[in-house]
């Protein structure tokens, strides 16, 4: 079994390979494939990565290539993770909402929107070619943010298909560990969409602990959200923590203003992977990988991976179409839920309706994600506005379009379909 990561000079890779490592050889893995566009990054990672596949003893074959088809052909899996235009696109992401005023993000508002412009070609484009290339019966899964958006246009293009995200696994562990018992044993209710989630009930072998864990772990649930125990419990359910961008936006904006963005830290932060990783003695997962963000990256794609390979199959929280789950959402809405993944695919569990506001927020979002998807393919400047002033962080039209402008203008070279025989 071959699987393909495009995208893989990542400085998540190593800890990917690690994890294929380990657990690989149980669903036939025997040739990891690393692609990535730039060879200097992919000499690095794959080194690093090579060492770690020796020294755990695995007797599979990894392959470097900067040939995307190459890395295509034949592949059983094809593990997306890549961001066009690097760390510098996101700083650019983060920073120029806020000379109109407005907080940047990579993956929300008009930092996610932006970053969805110049990935959703790219992916889909990996997909068509990988649906020609790899096997017929083969899985593209999805890791690229946003992942809402890239999730729902492979969705839209039918392409056999998974997003993924590690928050879930991520709270998964979480309450493992406030619990003092294995993750195996942690089921979670999710509903919604990627980066505006919630976990309505949270059980242990099949018993709900929710009230448990509101009563005992109030303080690192809000942590780990930013609402209030008072909120939460409002709610009736734990939300994502990206949620805060649309609850506190102008509270989040005046902190980053102050502090600085994400994207300037994990700047250093790459830079400093990126050398240690150059170390020909080091073949073990540095500690600062886990500054990186993107904790249980490498756990939440090996389960994916897994529970695809294998009939009997295993329940996880994945992005795919919505179908007849949940009767208050259309049924070709990609949602974040909790599905048994088998070899036929991920099949969402359902549960009961949405509150009101919860659907509100998850209709608003879909229709800003499914105007960013038709602006992203067309190059339609007026689609992207439109695009842009639906997003509920986005306070108007008047402030949409010299935004979008804006955004089109910095994101130039990476963008060929709204500058198409136009001069640079």
């Amino acid at each position: 079994m071959k699987v393909a990561v495009i995208g893989g000079g990542s400085t998540y890779t190593p800890e990917l390979a690690q994890g294929i490592a380990v657990r690989g050889s149980a669903v036939g893995i025997d040739e990891l494939v690393l692609q990535d566009i730039d060879p200097e990054r992919l000499r690095v990672v794959g080194g690093f990565a090579e060492r770690i596949l020796t020294a755990t003893g695995w007797p599979g074959r990894l392959v470097l290539t900067e040939d995307l088809d190459s890395a295509l052909e034949s592949a059983s899996f094809c593990l997306v993770q890549l961001r066009v235009g690097g760390l510098a696109a996101r700083l650019k992401d983060e920073t120029i909402p806020h000379q109109f005023g407005i907080l940047g993000q990579e993956t929300t508002g008009p930092g996610g929107f932006a970053k969805a412009l110049r990935t959703v070609p790219v992916v889909l484009d990996v997909a068509t070619r990988f649906a020609a290339l790899g096997d017929p019966d083969g899985w593209l899964v999805d890791f690229t943010n946003p992942v809402a958006i890239v999730s729902q246009a492979l969705a839209d293009a039918g392409h056999r298909a998974v997003g993924l995200c590690n928050f879930p696994i991520g709270l998964q562990r979480e309450v493992a560990d406030a619990f003092g018992v294995e993750p195996s044993r942690v089921q979670l209710d999710s509903v919604g969409l990627n980066h505006a989630s919630w976990f309505r009930d949270v059980r242990i072998d099949g018993n709900s602990v929710m009230e448990e864990l509101m009563s005992r772990h109030a303080d690192r649930v809000s942590e780990e959200t930013g609402w209030s125990a008072a909120d939460v419990e409002a709610a009736g359910a734990i939300p994502s923590y990206y949620q805060a961008y649309y609850r506190h936006p102008d509270q989040i904006l005046a902190e980053q203003l102050a502090e600085g963005t994400r994207a300037q830290e994990v700047i250093g932060v790459e830079r400093d992977l990126l050398d240690l990783y150059r170390d020909e003695c080091l073949a073990e997962i540095p500690e600062l990988l886990s500054e990186r963000g993107g904790a249980w990256y490498s756990e939440a794609a090996i389960e994916v991976v897994e529970a695809l390979g294998i009939e009997e199959g295993r329940n996880l929280v994945v992005n795919v179409p919505n179908g007849d789950a949940f009767a208050d959402l259309p049924s070709d809405l990609v949602v974040e839920v909790n599905c048994h993944v088998d070899t036929s695919g991920a099949h969402p569990l359902g549960g009961a309706p949405l509150s009101a506001e919860q659907r509100q927020l998850v209709v608003d979002l879909h229709h800003y994600q499914r105007l960013t998807i038709q602006a992203a393919l067309t190059g339609d400047p007026g689609i992207a506005i439109d695009a842009l002033a639906a997003n509920p962080i986005v306070p108007s039209r008047a402030v949409a379009e010299p935004l979008v402008e804006a955004i089109l203008d910095a994101n130039r070279q990476h963008l060929p379909a709204f500058f198409a025989g136009i001069e640079p």
